[in-house]
């Protein structure tokens, strides 16, 4: 029996979808995949549920060097 964390993976490269693997929490592993026009956050849990999060937008230039510090200062 396969886990659905394999599955997942598996499925992603059959499509050739780009997704990266992350660990920040114990009992999961998170899943980030690029779509054009979103991103899609899976983390899948050590029972094999998963919980998916989308975050669209529509990718366009909003700034530059000021804006990525402006961001940066803001979380400190």
């Amino acid at each position: 029996m396969s886990h659905p964390l394999f599955e997942l993976v598996s499925a992603l490269e059959s499509c050739h979808i780009h997704f990266t693997l992350q660990r920040h929490r114990p009992d999961t592993i998170l899943v980030t995949i690029t779509l054009v026009g979103e991103r899609v956050e899976v983390d899948v849990f050590e029972d094999g549920h998963m919980e998916v999060s989308r975050l669209k937008g529509s990718e366009s230039i909003v700034g530059g060097k000021d804006l990525v510090y402006e961001l940066i200062e803001a979380e400190k």
